[in-house]
This record gives structure tokens, sequence and C-alpha cells, in this order.
């Protein structure tokens, strides 16, 4: 961003974003970004190591106030608390980024973490939207970022309760975008491809066997670039161009090729 383009960001979402799963990832690199452009940040996640080291570098390199907060989101209590101890801040930008998946056959997921994955792809974005929206309207102007998935444009065999999720934030995203961008709040959903984070490791996948792996520093200044470009942003060009061939096709076409493409 230039100084001028930087100032104008910083009005319009400032003087403060809240950031989810900002340890690692994406997250990481939309608070840094964030840092860059003025804000003073609130980041959220489990680990709280990470969360500090994070937080002791920005404040350093970019002289932006910094809150850190360890959360785990799975807890359905977990975001009043989060938005208690943040009442009267002044938040202008919601990065709801946090998530996780699993892979495999569908009946071989553990239930626990199934509704576990269930509770902070959806349940904790919808929460966080749903306390802060009002906020937001009365400033007159801000945003939200809701980080979901290409898996959740078209139901993806072997990524069943994943994909299902971020089907759910995706139109979240798409219906709040229509509401309140009469407001002048922007939303954004951010549908990434593969993407070089924890995320294939803890899945079990070789980061090294995905192709067109993007770097999350791209992902994350993509969506902020685009952040008045919603209701959905995709950074990839393949995967932008794969999956609007898929969701032309009929259903079934889809589906079956899916499958057997992923089939193990």
């Amino acid at each position: 961003m230039t100084e001028d383009s930087a100032g104008d960001f910083a009005f319009r979402y400032g003087p403060s974003a809240l950031v989810t799963g900002a340890s690692s990832g994406i997250g990481r690199s939309f608070a840094r970004l964030l840092a860059e452009a003025g804000l003073d940040l609130i980041l959220v996640a489990r680990r709280l190591d990470r969360l500090e080291e994070l937080a002791a570098e920005l404040r350093c390199r970019h002289g932006v106030g910094v809150t850190v907060h360890e959360t785990d989101l799975s807890d359905p209590a977990a975001v009043d608390r989060l938005l208690g101890k943040e009442a009267t801040t002044d938040i202008g930008l919601l990065v709801s980024n946090a998530g996780f998946g699993v892979k495999g056959p569908f009946e071989d997921g553990d239930a626990d973490t199934l509704a576990s994955m269930l509770a902070v792809n959806c349940q904790a974005p919808t929460r966080l939207a749903h306390a802060l929206v009002p906020r937001l309207r009365r400033r007159g102007r801000g945003g939200v970022v809701f980080t979901s998935s290409v898996e959740g444009l078209l139901g993806c065999p072997y990524s069943a309760a994943y994909s299902a999720t971020k089907a759910y934030v995706n139109a979240l995203g798409e219906a709040l975008w229509g509401e309140l961008t009469p407001a002048g709040i922007d939303v954004l959903t951010l549908c990434p491809g593969a993407t070089d984070t924890e995320a294939p490791r803890l899945q079990g996948i070789d980061p090294a066997t995905l192709r067109h792996l993007m770097d999350p520093d791209d992902v994350a200044r993509g969506a902020l670039e685009n952040l008045n470009n919603g209701p959905i942003y995709v950074p990839s060009e393949h995967y932008r161009a794969q999956f609007d061939t898929l969701v032309t096709m009929p259903r079934r076409q889809a589906l079956a090729a899916m499958a057997a493409s992923l089939r193990v």
C-alpha cells in the first residue's frame, strides 16, 4: 500500500482490527499487513506463545497497539468472553480466519472432531459477526472478512464435512454482503485453494505434492486489496478457473469426477 492508500484503509477499517486464527498461516499474514497499514490489532488464537511473539514483532516494527487473547473458539462461550473484554474497543474490521479441516472418507472421521470443526468453522464466525455488525452499523463504515475455501463452492468428496462448513461460510458472507453493503460495510468471503500453511501438514498432506500452492502473504494481501469487491474472492487463478468449470457442469458429473480423482 502507498502511504495515501494506507491512510484511507485505516480510516475506513480502523482504528482496530480483530483477527482470529492469527498465530500462523493466513491469519498471521493478515495481522502483519494490517499492522503495516497502521491498524491496532486484537489477535486471537489458541497458542499464546506464538501470539505474544507476533505481537512483540508488530509493536516494534510498526508502532501499533496489539492485544492478544488465548482463545479456543470451539467453546461456544468463547466469543462472548472475548468481546466482553473488548467491549469499548472501536473495531472497524473483523477478520474471521480461524478454522480447520479433516480429509478422508466421511465415516472414518472422529465424531467429536467433526463437532469441534462445526463450532470453529461455522458457529464462531456467526457469533463474531452477530456481535460486531451492530457496532459497524453505528460507525457507518468498516468491514468483515470471512476466510472460507474453494471447497465451499461445491460439495467435495473426501472432504465432506469441511466443505459443508465452508459452504455455510460462503452463504453467510454472501447474505451479509447483500445486507450490509448499503450501510457502508464491506463484506468479503475469501476462498483460497491450496496455501502454504500448517493446514496441509496437519491433514497428512505433504505441501511439496501440491501444485499451484499459494503463499499466505499473497492470499491475505489479495483479500485486503479486494475487500470492497465482494462478495466472493478466489485469489488463485488456477482454482478460480477449475471451480468455474466444475460449478457449470451437471452436478452429478462434477461430483463423480471429483470423487474419482480423490478416491483413496
